[in-house]
């Protein structure tokens, strides 16, 4: 379990990318607060960008920018947890290194406020969308993965492009409640990881939901914005319980 011993923030599903430096300024200003809070630690749980095409594109001039902000915060005093997303998957340990963050395994226990806290980014418990789920095991998979970085950057590029254009047509032809987490697959991770909090992005459904377990033990989902469909929060858990911080100006 991670201790923290203050105060935690938890953000997720920024986007962050050079056609919207209106991100990166609100994540900027996000930043510098959350230090000036003395804020112990922040939980990045996915999609801190739009698309991470590998560490050897860390000398772009928007990667870099973003890797420079993290790495100030974490100067300061701040602990940076990361869980990789389904568009950030790629980030691995020369990024982490270059910001100063700590890389997370796709799943953890948090212990803040005093509640043994599960974090994901979300998709893992999104079980009822099954051709993002089977798209999920072959990007994860290490030959998939040693086989495109293994392609020149511009190759790289293009197939990202192609596979976001193809995501966007397929999410066209899905229900909202394929694309939701399951709830079964929810209690089943919180029995599994014994939380009764859990908190995630993903799904781009902000939200608070009260949960009863199987052994009928009470528990609580909190679900994170996205930050680039003009809104955006952050949830803080401190001493004064927990909070949703409102981002969206």
């Amino acid at each position: 379990m991670l201790t923290v011993s203050g105060t935690a923030r938890f953000v997720s599903d920024l986007h962050l990318r050079a056609e919207r430096p209106d991100l990166s300024e609100r994540f900027a200003v996000f930043l510098a607060d959350t230090a000036a809070a003395k804020v112990d630690t922040l939980f990045i749980l996915g999609d801190l960008f739009e698309y991470w095409i590998g560490d050897d594109n860390l000398s772009d001039s928007f990667n870099a920018g973003v890797c420079a902000l993290l790495r100030a915060t974490a100067d300061m005093g701040t602990r940076i947890c990361f869980i990789a997303g389904n568009r950030d998957f790629l980030i691995g340990e020369t990024f982490a290194a270059a910001a100063g963050i700590e890389l997370l395994p796709e799943t953890a226990i948090v212990g803040a406020g005093g509640t043994p806290t599960l974090i994901m980014h979300g998709d893992t418990v999104c079980t009822d969308d099954l051709p993002y789920q089977e798209f999920r095991r072959m990007v994860r998979a290490k030959e998939w993965q040693q086989d495109f970085l293994a392609r020149p950057l511009p190759e790289r590029r293009i197939e990202v492009e192609s596979l976001r254009r193809r995501s966007a047509e397929a999410m066209l032809g899905k229900t909202a409640a394929i694309m939701d987490a399951n709830a079964a697959a929810i209690r089943a991770a919180l029995s599994a990881h014994g939380c009764t909090r859990l908190i995630h992005g993903h799904t781009h459904r902000p939200g608070r939901e009260d949960i009863k377990l199987t052994d009928g033990s009470d528990a609580e989902r909190w679900v994170l914005s996205d930050w680039d469909t003009g809104r955006g929060d952050a949830l803080e858990i401190g001493p004064a319980g927990v909070r949703r911080l409102d981002l969206s100006r």
